[in-house]
C-alpha cells in the first residue's frame, strides 16, 4: 500500500494524521482543533491543561505583586546601608584616633609670617617630636619645576615622616648623611633630648647653638627612634598651596593630622621679605613656576600667589568641607597670638590635645615680652622680642606706595581674614588706628561662586 492510499484511509477513520491539517473540522485549528476531532480521546488532556492555565492565571498576579514588594524591600534596604555607612564613615573620620594613639599636627603657613615661633612654640612641648620644613629637601633637589609639579612628592614626604619613616629622605639627601642632614634640625628639642642625643633631659628647654655643637652625628635609625617615643608628631611647613592634595592623608587610618593654619598681615610679610630678599630667590622661582617675571614685580607676584592660597586653604576648610576634614582645621592669625600669645597658645594645644605646662607660660611670656623688634641677623632665629612691635613694625617702615601695591594684590585675602586697608600714609602710620578687625562678612571667594558662605547659615 502506498504512503498516500494509508493516508487517506487513517483520514476516513478519524485518525489525526501528523503533519495533515485534513482531521480538523473546516475553520478550526490548534488546541481547538484537537478538542474537536476525537474529542472523546483527547478532552481529558485539554481539560488538565485547562485547568493548569487557570490556577497560572490566578497565582500570576499575587507573584507580581510580591516581586515588586520584595524589590522595593530589598532597594530600601540598600538605601539604609547606604545611609548608615556614610553616617558610620562621617563618625569616623570626624572622631578617629591613629592605632599608635599619636596626634599628628602639620603647621601650614608662608615664609616671614611667625611660623617659626609657632614652630618653637610645639617643639618646646615635652611631648611633640618636632621637624621644620621637611619640604626644603624636595624644593631643593627639584627647584627646576614649579611649585604644582613638586606636590606630591611633598605630600608623599610628608606622610612617612608624620609616620617616624626616613628611609623617603634618603632620595633628597647626601650619599654620607645623618641628623644634620635635615634642614634646621637643631630647631628640634626632641632631636636635642634623648633618646637622639643626651644633651637636653626631658622637661628642659633645648639650645640651639649648643645643640649644634654636641647633637649633630646622630643616625637617621636614631631620629625614627626618637620620632617613635613621642605622642605628637609637629610638622611646621611653609610649602604648600592647597589641601586638596593632603586629603589622602585625613584619610589614612594610620593618621591623626590636625591642621593649624597660621596667616599674617601681607603688608608685614612684605615688609619683613625685604629684609631677606635673597634667602628667597630659589623659592620664588617656584613659587611663580618659573615664569619669567620683571625683577620689579616679583616680591609682589608671590605675595599675590601667598594671599590667594591662603584664601583657597581657608575656604577650602570652612565652606562645606568634606566630612574627613570637620574639626580638624584651625586657622590662627599672628597679630591675635602677639596681642595674646598665652589665650591663642592654649587653644591650639587643646585643640591638638596638648596640656600647657608652668615652664612653658614662663617660656612664651619671655620670648614674646622682650625688647625691641629683633635685628636682621636675628631674622630666622627665636629670641626675646616685643611681639606687638614687631606686628605693627611695617607702618613705619614699609614705603606707602608699597603698602597700596600688597594691599591691590591681596585685597581679597585680606577683606577674608580680617585685616583693614589703609588709604593714605597719614593712615599707615596712625599707631593708635587699629588695623585688625573681627572676621568682616563674606565677599571674597576663588572658589565658584556657588559656594556659601557658612556664616548665613
Amino acid at each position: 500500500m502506498n504512503t498516500a492510499d494509508s493516508t487517506a484511509d487513517q483520514s476516513k477513520k478519524g485518525i489525526p494524521v501528523r503533519g495533515s491539517g485534513r482531521s480538523h473540522p473546516e475553520g478550526t485549528s490548534g488546541p481547538e482543533a484537537l478538542g474537536a476531532a476525537g474529542s472523546s480521546h483527547f478532552s481529558p488532556c485539554v481539560s488538565v491543561r485547562a485547568k493548569k492555565k487557570q490556577r497560572l492565571t490566578a497565582v500570576m498576579p499575587r507573584c507580581r505583586v510580591n516581586l515588586c514588594a520584595m524589590i522595593s524591600l530589598v532597594v530600601l534596604q540598600g538605601v539604609a546601608v547606604v545611609l548608615f555607612c556614610g553616617w558610620y564613615v562621617q563618625l569616623y573620620s570626624c572622631n578617629s584616633t591613629s592605632p599608635n594613639g599619636k596626634v599628628h599636627v602639620l603647621l601650614l603657613s608662608s615664609w616671614r609670617s611667625g611660623s617659626s615661633f609657632l614652630g618653637q612654640v610645639f617643639s618646646q612641648h615635652p611631648s611633640v617630636f618636632y621637624l621644620m620644613e621637611p619640604a626644603w629637601h624636595v624644593w631643593t633637589k627639584l627647584e627646576k619645576h614649579g611649585a604644582r609639579a613638586l606636590r606630591m612628592a611633598v605630600r608623599d614626604l610628608l606622610h612617612s615622616v608624620f609616620q617616624c619613616d626616613f628611609s623617603v629622605m634618603e632620595a633628597y639627601l647626601p650619599r654620607q648623611h645623618n641628623s644634620s642632614s635635615l634642614f634646621m634640625w637643631s630647631h628640634s628639642r626632641a632631636l636635642c633630648s634623648p633618646p637622639a642625643c643626651p644633651l637636653t633631659p626631658q622637661g628642659q628647654f633645648s639650645n640651639q647653638t649648643h645643640c649644634l655643637q654636641a647633637c649633630d652625628g646622630t643616625s637617621l635609625q636614631r631620629v625614627e627612634d626618637t620620632c617613635g617615643a613621642y605622642s605628637h608628631v609637629v610638622l611646621k611647613e611653609v610649602r604648600f598651596f592647597e589641601l586638596e592634595s593632603l586629603y589622602p592623608l585625613f584619610q589614612d587610618p594610620n593618621l591623626d593630622l590636625r591642621i593649624i593654619h597660621l596667616v599674617r598681615d601681607p603688608r608685614a610679610v612684605m615688609r619683613s621679605r625685604e629684609e631677606s630678599a635673597k634667602a628667597f630667590e630659589r623659592d620664588n622661582g617656584i613659587v611663580l613656576e618659573q615664569r619669567n617675571v620683571a625683577a620689579a614685580e616679583v616680591q609682589y607676584q608671590v605675595m599675590q600667589e601667598i594671599c590667594q592660597s591662603h584664601v583657597r586653604l581657608n575656604e577650602r576648610a570652612i565652606l562645606k568641607p568634606p566630612a574627613f576634614l570637620k574639626g580638624r582645621y584651625k586657622m590662627v592669625r599672628y597679630e591675635d597670638m602677639a596681642h595674646d600669645p598665652l589665650r591663642e597658645i592654649l587653644a591650639m594645644y587643646e585643640f591638638v590635645g596638648l596640656e600647657m605646662t608652668e615652664q612653658l607660660e614662663e617660656w612664651i611670656y619671655k620670648v614674646t615680652h622682650g625688647k625691641g623688634k629683633g635685628s636682621k641677623k636675628e631674622a630666622f632665629k627665636i629670641t626675646s622680642r616685643n611681639a606687638v612691635d614687631i606686628s605693627q613694625a611695617w607702618r613705619t617702615t614699609l614705603a606707602h606706595n608699597k603698602v597700596r601695591r600688597v594691599q591691590e594684590v591681596c585685597r581679597g585675602a585680606m577683606s577674608l581674614l580680617g585685616y583693614r586697608t589703609v588709604s593714605s600714609e597719614k593712615e599707615q602710620k596712625r599707631l593708635n588706628m587699629d588695623l585688625l578687625v573681627p572676621q568682616e562678612p563674606y565677599q571674597f571667594s576663588w572658589l565658584p561662586s556657588k559656594t556659601e558662605d557658612p556664616r548665613k547659615s
